[in-house]
């Protein structure tokens, strides 16, 4: 196995994104892109192709882990894929969710969670789910120097609470709540805002009214922003997507085919072929021989 040095592998052109940036791109009008990685190789290569937000999402809990929902992963788990993806991100912003149970508990508890994810795993930007019930949680992590992205809408952790994942703000009473939720994070100092599962109408409504900087999931071409879990985005899911993802490549059919096509070899002895072993250099082999040609006709 080898690996490039991950210095120098890009031109020095290119901008470190930072919190700045963002709402230099929502002045401009210019898209922000954003893909959800867990690790170096799958961060690095985000990194390299261009993506201005790598997110470590705690949907790893169910892409990288196994779980059933995003509610079991814990901040360790979350930090050990932090601090991979890290290592792996030259130029983009990096951004991580905080856990289930992380937040919600105890302010001080929150805060020294938050100091955790930029200090151990690197991160740049917290996220937290939850509208203006968090915003003066959210006051006091900015306060703390650490920049935080708000999420509303469909918000996973909430899963219990909402009865399912489910399309959310579609009556009058739900689209207000969501707007004042919007609104109340804008306040609070959010550099950028995650709408989930929301009629594209309603981001539309939200990103208007907002300065910072919005990033759809299931919410609509309107934002300034759109982000896919990287495993939908090349079908390493085991489920039908959901409505608003689009696959740009089958990796799970790659992958299996060539799972496939390996075993076939090893079986059929196709593989490894004498060009891919290793061999003695010529004196030794020769002495080696002298040594087999003695012993067997010592067994004489």
């Amino acid at each position: 196995m080898s690996l490039t040095p991950i210095s120098g592998h890009l031109p020095e052109s290119r901008r470190k994104v930072t919190t700045a940036t963002l709402r230099e791109l929502k002045v401009h009008h210019q898209p922000i892109t954003c893909l959800t990685a867990y690790d170096y190789a799958t961060a690095r290569l985000q990194d390299e192709a261009g993506v201005e937000m790598i997110l470590v999402g705690d949907s790893l809990a169910q892409t990288m882990l196994g779980y059933e929902n995003t509610l079991s992963v814990t901040v360790d788990e979350m930090l050990h894929h932090v601090k991979a993806v890290h290592r792996g991100v030259k130029h983009a912003l990096l951004l991580a969710d905080m856990p289930y149970g992380s937040y919600q508990v105890d302010a001080g508890d929150a805060l020294r969670n938050a100091t955790r994810f930029v200090k151990e795993g690197g991160a740049e930007v917290v996220k937290i789910e939850g509208g203006e019930k968090r915003s003066d949680l959210i006051r006091r992590i900015v306060d703390a120097e650490i920049p935080v992205a708000g999420h509303i809408g469909l918000t996973p952790q909430s899963v219990n609470v909402m009865g399912g994942y489910k399309v959310q703000g579609k009556n009058l009473g739900a689209v207000e709540q969501l707007m004042r939720d919007a609104i109340a994070l804008d306040r609070a100092g959010v550099c950028c805002l995650v709408l989930e599962g929301i009629p594209r109408e309603v981001a539309a409504m939200i990103t208007a009214e907002v300065g910072t900087p919005t990033i759809g999931i299931g919410a609509g071409p309107d934002c300034d922003g759109q982000v896919l879990v990287f495993h939908d985005l090349v079908n390493l899911t085991f489920g039908p997507p959901a409505k608003f993802v689009r696959r740009y490549a089958d990796v799970a059919s790659l992958v299996t085919n060539a799972v496939q096509a390996f075993c076939a070899d090893v079986k059929s002895h196709q593989y490894p072929s004498d060009a891919e072993s290793y061999h003695l250099p010529k004196e030794t082999k020769a002495a080696l021989d002298t040594v087999l040609e003695r012993k067997q006709v010592m067994r004489r």
